[in-house]
């Protein structure tokens, strides 16, 4: 009888500390770090801190966001990082990959939880030991993109292209395994290409009009975020010469390229923000939250720049439909706010 008892006490004391994981009214003070000023990093932002507050309504709790971004400079990142730790944030996010590494490294010691969003390969960039199990005090949301199926649409546009540019920072993580795949596709179809590279808008220019020299017949672009931040100021280099930028985004797209291909950032915001709560609200361990990776099935085309290369959306629509799970339209503007 006594050890039925005990057992029922038990049970009890550990549904009690379960209900208990958060306290109606608390606040959760959170940091998040943006790696640069552009349409799909600041999206995920947006989205995660909308959720947040969502949940919190819905909790009871106050999630208390602080926000900054360090404009690529990592010692301003640092800085960012390290006010965030003297404030005694309860758990930093980094969106995209040089954040979340420098969080890492800001965390060893003091084990902050730490999320990160936007990250194309959390495992070569040694963020996580794997996606389903990442060890330490990290996890977070993946952004990897598909080369191969934004390779495909190319080809399907245009089947008799010979010459493919790729165009990228090569300082960029989330470039090196895309980039590598591109070549690895276009080298066993015996399709030449040629690589421009820069580091800053002006050099990303220069890039752009160095590939319309080469004559490629396409451009491709991964999830990098310097062209990203650059494609207002590239695209009608693109266009003006009948060239169609293939890009690793939406975002892309909506800055004037004709094509993005990947996932849906407003959804990884909304997950990312998703698996911050259930680690601070449900005392999740972060080491041991799967990376959450998406669907990279959806095509988004530009339509104005469509017209401007003398191509008709509903054809390419279609051309692109077997490859795609969702071929979408977009129309050109600075962030997608502009187009409400």
């Amino acid at each position: 009888m006594k050890k039925i008892i005990s057992t029922v006490v038990i049970l009890a004391l550990v549904l009690s500390l379960s209900a208990l994981a958060f306290a109606e009214g608390e606040t959760y003070k959170v940091g998040i770090c943006n790696f640069v000023d552009d349409a799909s990093l600041n999206q995920i932002i947006a989205n995660i801190c909308s959720q947040l507050a969502a949940i919190g309504e819905e909790k009871g709790v106050t999630f208390e966001i602080s926000e900054d971004n360090c404009n690529t400079d990592a010692n301003v990142m640092n800085q960012i990082i390290a006010n965030f730790i003297a404030d005694k944030v309860d758990l930093m996010v980094g969106v995209a990959t040089p954040v979340a590494m420098g969080m890492q490294a800001a965390t060893e010691d003091n084990a902050i939880p730490v999320v990160f969003a936007a990250v194309s390969d959390p495992v070569g960039a040694g963020l996580v030991d794997t996606l389903e199990a990442p060890g330490a005090n990290l996890t977070g949301t993946s952004d990897y993109l598909d080369t191969n199926a934004v390779m495909n649409l190319i080809f399907a546009a245009d089947p008799e292209a010979d010459l493919i540019g790729l165009l990228y920072n090569v300082g960029e993580d989330s470039s090196t395994a895309p980039i590598a795949a591109a070549k690895a596709y276009l080298d066993e179809k015996g399709v030449k290409y040629v690589e421009r590279t820069g580091t800053t808008v002006d050099e990303v220019m220069l890039a752009a009009e160095a590939l319309v020299s080469d004559g490629v017949d396409a451009v491709f672009t991964p999830t990098d975020n310097t062209i990203m931040t650059a494609e207002l100021a590239i695209y009608e280099t693109f266009v003006e010469a009948g060239i169609p930028h293939y890009t690793g985004a939406d975002s892309f797209a909506l800055n004037g390229a004709f094509l993005g291909y990947g996932v849906d950032y407003a959804n990884l915001g909304v997950e990312t923000g998703n698996m911050v709560a259930d680690i601070l609200l449900n005392g999740k361990n972060p080491g041991e939250v799967p990376v959450m990776t998406f669907d990279n099935g959806t095509a988004t085309v530009n339509t104005d720049i469509c017209a401007l290369l003398g191509l008709d959306y509903d054809t390419i629509a279609e051309t692109f439909g077997p490859y795609c799970t969702k071929v979408q339209p977009i129309t050109t503007a600075e962030s997608f706010d502009d187009l409400a």
